[in-house]
């Protein structure tokens, strides 16, 4: 898995090249705002609001996972939904400071709209930073 900060401010094209040689899966997390360098077998795409992700890395996410702070980002999230592929799996994650306040609401609107997944960062809750 390649995240953390923005992978794709960087060419990983050597990278991915070198993962692909040894037969490495590569996994991408990204925000997509930047263009897209190397070779991935799966894309998780979690867009920022204050960075719009670019469309052909709307195309290219199998995933589609958007922080939700409060009501309004679920607009957000849903401008988004409609730009993916077909088969693009989407998550709703509850940020984790408002984890107890929003993640009501967003069970809630899961419940309602059923094409969206609720998605846990499991590592906060297992105190792993």
């Amino acid at each position: 898995m390649i995240t953390g900060g923005e992978p794709l401010s960087y060419n990983l094209g050597p990278l991915c090249t070198a993962l692909k040689k040894m037969q490495v899966s590569i996994f991408l997390e990204t925000c997509g705002a930047y263009p897209l360098t190397g070779q991935y077998d799966w894309i998780c795409l979690s867009p920022k609001v204050n960075m719009e992700p670019r469309r052909d890395m709307l195309h290219a996410a199998d995933e589609l996972k958007v922080i939700i702070r409060d009501e309004a980002d679920l607009a957000w999230a849903e401008k988004n939904a409609v730009l993916v592929k077909d088969k693009c799996k989407l998550f709703l994650q509850p940020e984790w400071s408002q984890y107890h306040k929003i993640l009501p609401y967003i069970v809630s609107y899961v419940q309602e709209n059923p094409k969206w997944m609720v998605s846990l960062q499991a590592h906060k809750f297992m105190q792993i930073p």
